[in-house]
């Protein structure tokens, strides 16, 4: 096998000299109506207060009115997943006698 090619390092590409360029395309406005085929796919969104850990036979005691001590303290932002992967955080709401939660933190994925 041959040592004579190689390919480009991530830190050899100079963006200035790019002549096609994302930011030169021309934008046009998005609305709801762009993503309409997306209305459809069904996510998962669930909102995490904590994590506890218990034995199975604890478990099937657990009876209205238990109470489950979890990992986290009142007041400390919960996790929001959506299709099981972390995507904010969050703080429990009430908004006209219901529970919500209001995202205050986007977690940026490790891809």
């Amino acid at each position: 096998m041959s040592d004579d090619f190689s390919l480009p390092q991530l830190g050899d590409f100079d963006p200035s000299l790019a002549t096609d360029s994302i930011r030169d395309a021309p934008t046009t406005p998005k609305s709801a109506a762009d993503l309409e085929q997306l209305f459809d796919v069904p996510v998962m969104v669930s909102a995490v207060l904590g994590k506890s850990r218990m034995p199975i036979g604890d478990l099937l005691r657990l009876g209205p009115g238990a109470v489950l001590e979890l990992d986290r303290k009142v007041g400390e932002a919960i996790d929001i997943f959506v299709n099981n992967r972390l995507v904010a955080r969050g703080e429990v709401v009430l908004v006209e006698e219901r529970l919500g939660v209001t995202m205050t933190e986007i977690v940026k994925g490790e891809n």
